[in-house]
């Protein structure tokens, strides 16, 4: 069961601040909702600003019970859990990711490594890994310049469905503007069209008349 939106997370992961298909389309869709409702709360977090790496001292953190942590582990991880915080506030989370080489951009991996923690963001228990980011939904806002979107050289968006299920949010929707190359004014045509349904599936809190 996902929860009415009030909060949205959105995470621009194009290394493109200006011309970005995905910052673009993921910029339409949430004008659409607040237009749907004036109220919805945003936070935006742009991975092309800086996104670092997890290294040893981040792991090592990790693996150490928060109640065993040194300082210095504490501080290694507190960009995680702001990132992880901003997660839990949010009841939509929106994602634009175009497909770099098949995949996802490398800040949103650098992303994804910060915000996967066992016993935080999932736990581990006898029938399998459970997610904790739970009654939260997504859309991922995805586009390609010759990748066939869900195609089987589409790594990207499978890989950051599969991450966002694991993490416990399982309601995703896909915005895909795929081979940009081959007929650009179709693609966003396309998307577009996609944007206006699920703004309208989305349930909000203080929806405005029709």
């Amino acid at each position: 069961m996902t929860n009415t939106i009030k909060n949205i997370l959105i995470i621009h992961a194009s290394s493109r601040q200006e011309g970005s298909t995905t910052r673009t389309l993921t910029t339409t869709l949430i004008d659409e909702l607040k237009a749907k409702d004036p109220l919805l709360s945003t936070v935006e977090r742009d991975l092309a600003d800086g996104m670092p790496f997890i290294d040893q001292t981040w792991v090592n953190a990790n693996f150490t019970p928060a109640e065993g942590r040194t300082a210095d582990q504490t501080a290694a991880l507190h960009f995680s859990d702001t990132l992880i915080d901003e997660l839990k506030s949010a009841d939509l989370v929106v994602i634009g990711t175009p497909i770099y080489n098949f995949g996802i951009p490398a800040a949103l991996k650098a992303w994804v490594d910060q915000i996967t923690r066992a016993r935080v963001t999932f736990k581990y228990t006898d029938q399998g890994p459970v997610g904790l980011l739970e009654n939260k939904q997504g859309v991922l806002v995805s586009a390609s310049g010759g990748t066939e979107i869900g195609s089987d050289n589409d790594f990207a968006t499978r890989y950051m469905k599969h991450i966002l299920g694991f993490v416990g949010i399982q309601d995703i929707s896909l915005v895909a503007a795929g081979q940009l190359m081959a007929d650009e004014k179709v693609a966003i045509q396309n998307a577009r069209t996609n944007i206006r349904k699920i703004v309208q599936q989305l349930p909000t809190t203080h929806q405005t008349a029709a």
